[in-house]
């Protein structure tokens, strides 16, 4: 998890039906557990933990973002952060945040350090205070088996549209930004960019930037596909895949 002790970059790929998945009760898409430290049963660490838990599962429902801290003494604090998508209603988030909880725990059950992401949201857990810095550690690639006819032309298309909502997002409130680009006819494009609330307006930016400049290893001429991080996520796919407001 932290600096580079899990310094790697997953690819995968999934059918249409998969990148469909919605489900926060389904798999998780991706996890981490830390292979830097590991606490004991019934340590402290771990009753810091299970209170951290419980404080973001409670905090971060209602605005869709939480960070928590618990612990005064060294080799005892922890660290958490919970993130909802954007367009996540409260209740949903609730559920998908109590989730990754559960699953996390139950994954890397002793790691003092751990992140879990599903479609709805993101868990993350560590015993450094990495509050307001860039994650570039943990991340992952998923992208639509489909590819398009005009690889080139699609290719340009998809990094205007993220790049505009990079921008929209950095500048708002809530680090989200959602819109849509014409192609050709009726087609459209669909993105979304988002950050965890815990970076500047600046960082935010600078984190999608650089998950945008890595579109070509992740999603050259597919019809939809994702850079996830611990920091910050973009999306796009040729159907729309958010919740209407």
């Amino acid at each position: 998890m932290s600096s580079s002790k899990l310094f790697t970059i997953i690819l995968f790929s999934l059918t249409l039906a998969l990148i469909l998945q919605t489900s926060f009760g389904a798999d998780p898409l991706f996890h981490f557990c830390s292979s830097s430290q590991n606490f004991t049963s019934d340590s402290p660490y771990e009753s810091n933990l299970k209170t951290l838990i419980n404080s973001l599962v409670y905090k971060t429902p209602p605005t869709g973002f939480g960070v928590v801290s618990v612990g005064q003494y060294q080799n005892q604090q922890t660290y958490g952060l919970a993130l909802c998508r954007g367009d996540v209603s409260t209740s949903d988030c609730k559920t998908c945040v109590s989730e990754a909880t559960k699953e996390i725990r139950s994954r890397c059950p002793y790691n003092k350090g751990a992140i879990i992401w599903y479609d709805y949201c993101l868990f993350k857990y560590l015993d450094t205070d990495f509050f307001g810095n860039i994650d570039n550690t943990n991340k992952f690639y998923m992208w639509n088996l489909n590819k398009v006819s005009d690889p080139s032309t699609f290719n340009y298309k998809t990094k205007e549209l993220l790049s505009q909502l990079a921008q929209k997002a950095s500048v708002n409130p809530k680090l989200y930004a959602t819109g849509e680009l014409k192609l050709e006819e009726s087609e459209k494009l669909y993105g979304l960019t988002q950050c965890t609330r815990d970076l500047s307006s600046s960082d935010c930016k600078k984190c999608l930037d650089d998950a945008i400049n890595e579109l070509p290893n992740c999603c050259d001429g597919k019809e939809g596909g994702r850079v996830v991080g611990g920091s910050c996520n973009f999306r796009y796919e040729i159907y729309p895949f958010v919740n209407k407001e």
